[in-house]
Order: structure tokens, then C-alpha cells, then sequence
């Protein structure tokens, strides 16, 4: 390629397809949660005459009164695997060559969402089969957002980085409608294939980024961005020519990568990694339950609900665009979460009790309030991520972006664990009590970075005071 932006577009280009297709196996499990218990009823008499009469059509063992229980059970094997395994692939993310820990983690996780999906052609009916491959695929799928993180943090400068990582961010709803799409494409007639499909894409896309990733700009001669120096010098050039001599990648220069409680001393990192935990929660229950929520209380089909749940995700690429365009502009990435998660309260309110009263209203419902929950999460685990991987305490060392990432986002999947498995819990006694605690974990997320808004509030009053000779 001929120059530095030609790379940067590269890079951009294969992490978004990359963490789209990681995004795209994650769906089909809330797709085909409604296929798995069926009320049978509606297909008339039970062929088998046994004395099940309503849910005999469903999948074992998810054809009994406890199926919601054991569906958060699956979630939570996933997200708890997820989590832990989070926290520690930081580590090795730094350790190790990016395009090879990206790339074979890929392929693994499509090995482990195909087999989720062959469990239906092998007429599997064991609860641990599903839940072990289910932790594995949990924690093969840690390697992918440190890594992509990390590529697009090495090619970026801050300057507008908001608004470049919102948009790029897209691929987490871009991966989230595909999936929804192509899970229900197969749900009500061969529901393994809504598992297959998706494993054999992210597999082949690991293998194009093996080929094809290009890790730092100074393994194709391009300088390296400057993270504190906004507009276009920042984001680095390609050299005209080869000096291996002063090559930034001798090992005499090589920095040495952050320890785990070194980039919990970066400021502002555990206020953004414990803000994430509850908005992450908030997400991954409509990522999980919003197609359920919609059988249950709109009365769609699976296919339809499955559609019909993509709105959600639209409005999340909105969201993220908005939110890193807007913090962009005020350098307020704090505020800007704050301001959407106060928003987002009371829209979750509205939703579930106006959501379904008609199809426009739903529509809407769906695209706000996808929007306002997506739009902070979007953010932190993106640009705020890239910004403390790079803080100026630093002092230059790059070697920090996988483990700030990883913290960060290993942080929100705690979150993101807890919510599926207690919407699970709490959605028998009624899905108002579902949206209570969202509404909760999204005032509790603003709280959580109450300390860091003051602060972007007196850095902005401080430039106010001296203007009017205070």
C-alpha cells in the first residue's frame, strides 16, 4: 500500500469486519431461545400421546416449567467465561503478535459456535453440553476486542478519535443485525444452522485478518501516531524511506508492557471500568432477552421478534456516532455518557409500558432507546479505552492499550454477565421488574462517574474564569 492512510484504512476496515463477525456468532443463543420452548399447542395434537401436551415440540432440556432459569444459565456460562477470561487475554494481548492472537482466536470461536449449533443435528439433549461449549466459546471470544483496540489504537492519534472509533464501533450493532438475520433465516426450520453459519464466517474472517493485519505502523515504516496532538500531524506518515537504524521496534527501545495494577492507576480507569459494568448490564439484557420480551408481550413470531430487535442496534450505531462526535467537540467523554445514561432512564420507562402500542411506537421506542443505552457503552469501551491505553502518565508507552482495554471491557462483562442471568431470575415475577433494575444499573452507571464530570466541568470553567478576569 502507498501511504499511511491507505493503512490506516486497512486497519479499520479488517478490525470492523473482525469484531462484526465475533458480534454476528454472539446473537443466534437470543434468537433461538424461542424455538427451543415452544407452546406446542398451536400445532395441534401431540404425535407422541404422551402427557406433555403443550411443549412437546420444544428442544430437552429446555421444554420444562424452569426454561427461562435455564437459559440464563447458558448466558451466564458464556458471559461468566467471558469476564474472568477478559481480565487475563489483556495481559497476553500485549505479549503476544496482535494478528496471531486475533486471528486463532477466531477460528476457535467458530469452532465453538458451530458446535453449539451441532448439538442439533447430533440430537444432543444434555444441558452440560451446551454450557461447556459455551464457557469455551466465552473464553476463546476474549481475544478479539483487546486486540482490535489495541490495531486501531496503534494506527490513531487522538485527534477525532471519537468520532472515528463511534463509527468503526458500529460493528458491535453491524454484527448484532447480521446475526439476528441469519440466525432467523434457519430458527423455525434447522436451528443448528443458525450456529454454523455464523461460526464458519468469523473463522474465515480470522484467517483474511492472519493474511492481511498489519499490527504497528513501524512494521510497514510509518511513523506512529501522537496521541496528544490533535489534527493531522497526529495520526503519523509513512517514511520515504527505510532506516532500520532508528527503527522504534529494536528491542533496545522496546518499552516494556504495563502491569495489570499499573493501569489500574491510570486516572480515570477504574471510575469508566465500574460506569461500564452497569451500562454493559443494561445492553447485554436486551442483547439477550429483548426477542423473548418481544414473543412474550407483543405476540411476534420468533422470526419477526428477531427482526424486529435489530431496531435496537440501529439505534446503537447512532448512539456511538453521536456520543464520539459530541465528546469530540466538548473533550467531555465523562459528560457526554452521563448525559445519555440520565436520558436513557426514563426512555427504558416509556418503552416498556408504550413500547407495544403499535408497530410505529415500537419502531421508534426501539431506535431511541438502542441509541441512549449503546451510545455510552460505545464509547468507553472505545475511545475512552484508546484514550487511557495512551494517557499522557504514560509518558509515550503504547504497551498499555490491550491491558486498559481488557480491564475496562472485563469490567463491563461482569455486567454483562449479571444482567442476562438476572433477567432471567426476575422475569417470572414479571417483565416491569426487568426494567426497574435496568432503569437502577443506568442511574447507578451516571453515579459512578459523577467524580470525573466535575472534573471536565472545571476544566471547562477554568478557561471561562480567566476569559472574563477572575
Amino acid at each position: 500500500l502507498p501511504s499511511s492512510p491507505s493503512y490506516r484504512g486497512l486497519t479499520l476496515v479488517l478490525t470492523f469486519l473482525s469484531y462484526t463477525s465475533y458480534h454476528l456468532s454472539r446473537k443466534p443463543i437470543s434468537i433461538v431461545k424461542s424455538q427451543l420452548h415452544l407452546n406446542c399447542s398451536a400445532l395441534g395434537p401431540n404425535p407422541r400421546n404422551d402427557s406433555n401436551s403443550t411443549t412437546w415440540c420444544s428442544w430437552a432440556p429446555f421444554d420444562g416449567d424452569n426454561y427461562k432459569e435455564l437459559f440464563g444459565a447458558l448466558d451466564n456460562a458464556f458471559l461468566v467465561a467471558y469476564a474472568i477470561g477478559m481480565f487475563i487475554s489483556g495481559i497476553f494481548g500485549e505479549r503476544l503478535p496482535l494478528r496471531y492472537y486475533l486471528s486463532g482466536g477466531m477460528v476457535l470461536s467458530g469452532l465453538f459456535t458451530a458446535l453449539f449449533g451441532l448439538g442439533y443435528f447430533w440430537d444432543i439433549h444434555v444441558l452440560w453440553y451446551f454450557i461447556i461449549v459455551q464457557v469455551c466459546n466465552g473464553l476463546v471470544q476474549t481475544t478479539g476486542w483487546p486486540a482490535v483496540v489495541a490495531c486501531v489504537g496503534n494506527w490513531f492519534g487522538k485527534g477525532k478519535r471519537g468520532l472515528i472509533m463511534g463509527i468503526w464501533n458500529s460493528h458491535t450493532s453491524v454484527g448484532n443485525i447480521l446475526g439476528s438475520l441469519i440466525a432467523g433465516a434457519w430458527v423455525s426450520s434447522a436451528w443448528g444452522l443458525s450456529f454454523v453459519v455464523p461460526g464458519i464466517i468469523i473463522a474465515v474472517v480470522g484467517v483474511i485478518c492472519f493474511f492481511f493485519l498489519v499490527e504497528y505502523p513501524e512494521d510497514v515504516d510509518c511513523n506512529p501516531p501522537l496521541h496528544h496532538v490533535s489534527g493531522a500531524d497526529s495520526q503519523g506518515a509513512c517514511q520515504s524511506s527505510v532506516d532500520h537504524s532508528k527503527s522504534p521496534k529494536e528491542p533496545a527501545e522496546e518499552p516494556e508492557a504495563i502491569s495489570f495494577f499499573g493501569a489500574l492507576r491510570i486516572p480515570g480507569v477504574v471510575e469508566f471500568s465500574l460506569c461500564l459494568l452497569f451500562a454493559k448490564l443494561v445492553s447485554y439484557t436486551f442483547l439477550y432477552w429483548l426477542p423473548l420480551y418481544i414473543v412474550n408481550v407483543a405476540h411476534f413470531g420468533a422470526k419477526e421478534a428477531g427482526d424486529l430487535s435489530t431496531l435496537f442496534d440501529v439505534g446503537g450505531i447512532l448512539g456511538g456516532i453521536f456520543a464520539g462526535l459530541i465528546s469530540d467537540y466538548t473533550g467531555g467523554r465523562a459528560t457526554t455518557c452521563c448525559v445519555m445514561l440520565v436520558v436513557a432512564a426514563p426512555m427504558l420507562f416509556l418503552y416498556n409500558h408504550v413500547g407495544q402500542n403499535g408497530i410505529g411506537v415500537s419502531v421508534a421506542m426501539l431506535i431511541i432507546c438502542g441509541a441512549l443505552v449503546n451510545g455510552p457503552y460505545a464509547l468507553i469501551t472505545t475511545a475512552v479505552s484508546a484514550d487511557l491505553g495512551t494517557h499522557e502518565s504514560l509518558k509515550g508507552n503504547a504497551k498499555a492499550l490491550s491491558t486498559v482495554t481488557a480491564i475496562i471491557d472485563g469490567t463491563g462483562s461482569v455486567g454483562a454477565a449479571l444482567g442476562p442471568l438476572l433477567a432471567g431470575l426476575i422475569s417470572p415475577t414479571g417483565w416491569n421488574n426487568v426494567f426497574y433494575m435496568l432503569i437502577a444499573a443506568d442511574v447507578l452507571a451516571c453515579l459512578l462517574l459523577a467524580r470525573v464530570v466535575v472534573k471536565e466541568a472545571r476544566g471547562w470553567c477554568g478557561p471561562m474564569a480567566r476569559q472574563r478576569g477572575y
